[in-house]
């Protein structure tokens, strides 16, 4: 099948570029698919001949978006909104990604799907909005919550891990915000199996979560980061209450994932391995 991309740089878009070897690819990036352009990217779209679109673009910065929530929902939920209605209106699957940022991370239990949304911030609001914007559409589609994106492509918290592991002995990480790493490989893997499978059945369309498991905190995850690398740095837990940003974060990111496996019978990504995948992959980079 021919898969539209809108998204080029980004660590989802390029795993997807990675992984969808069986199908032919039509990539957008941002300098032929402006997503503060909603009218432009539909008309892309529409003129396409893809069999389904995979949407991976976004606006992520969180504490930015607290300055520029107009720009965010243009990203994240005004051009969403207009690509799904132009894939409606051409009978074919969309896939988009959102965020555990549309709950407002309360409790100990992993958010199921159909829980109530609460976001905590603009970057939260403008997510949600364009997964109701979709729902609105019509259209067959599926929209893939994740959070706490890796690879070894741009900037993440493995990366960041990596180099500054490398460079001091000892660093304060956040214990108190517990959640699923998710290796964008796996992600990746997600997108393509839900638009190859709502193709084939539309009545698969609706909302999941796609998170790695085991639920970590960031300051464990960097303990399992400094193991699988070799680095002796040590990690002090603090509360989130010390590490002050302009935009709030969920205390609780656990996602429920048992509707991805019954639907799509895809697994829960172990994030573990896929932490040692991405070590693999920036160590070739290196050699």
């Amino acid at each position: 099948m021919k898969l539209l991309v809108f998204g080029r740089n980004g660590q989802l878009a390029q795993e997807v570029r990675r992984r969808a070897t069986a199908h032919e690819l039509d990539i957008r990036g941002s300098s032929d698919a402006d997503f503060t352009d909603p009218e432009a990217c539909a008309a892309i779209l529409a003129a396409s001949d893809a069999d389904a679109v995979i949407i991976t673009a976004a606006y992520t910065a969180v504490d930015k978006a607290e300055t520029e929530e107009e720009t965010a929902r243009l990203v994240n939920a005004a051009t969403p909104a207009l690509l799904a209605e132009a894939a409606r209106a051409k009978g074919i699957p969309l896939v988009h990604v959102s965020t555990d940022y549309v709950f407002d991370g309360s409790g100990t239990t992993p958010f199921a799907p159909d829980h109530p949304t609460a976001p905590l911030g603009a970057y939260g609001r403008t997510k949600l909005a364009g997964e109701e914007a979709i729902r609105a559409a019509g259209g067959t589609h599926a929209i893939l919550r994740t959070s706490w994106v890796v690879s070894a492509h741009g900037n993440n918290f493995v990366k960041t891990m990596l180099r500054l592991g490398a460079e001091r002995d000892r660093l304060t990480i956040v214990a108190d915000q517990i959640g699923g790493p998710t290796p964008a490989a796996a992600l990746a893997d997600a997108c393509i199996a839900a638009a190859e499978q709502l193709a084939l059945d539309p009545s698969k369309s609706g909302t999941y979560h796609v998170s790695g498991g085991p639920d970590v905190s960031w300051a464990d995850f960097a303990r399992e980061i400094f193991a699988q690398a070799g680095l002796s740095c040590e990690v002090a837990d603090i509360p989130s209450s010390d590490y002050p940003t302009p935009a709030k974060r969920p205390l609780n990111s656990r996602m429920d994932n048992s509707l991805t496996q019954t639907v799509f019978g895809l697994e829960r990504p172990d994030w573990k391995a896929g932490l040692r995948d991405i070590l693999a992959d920036l160590g070739a980079e290196k050699s």
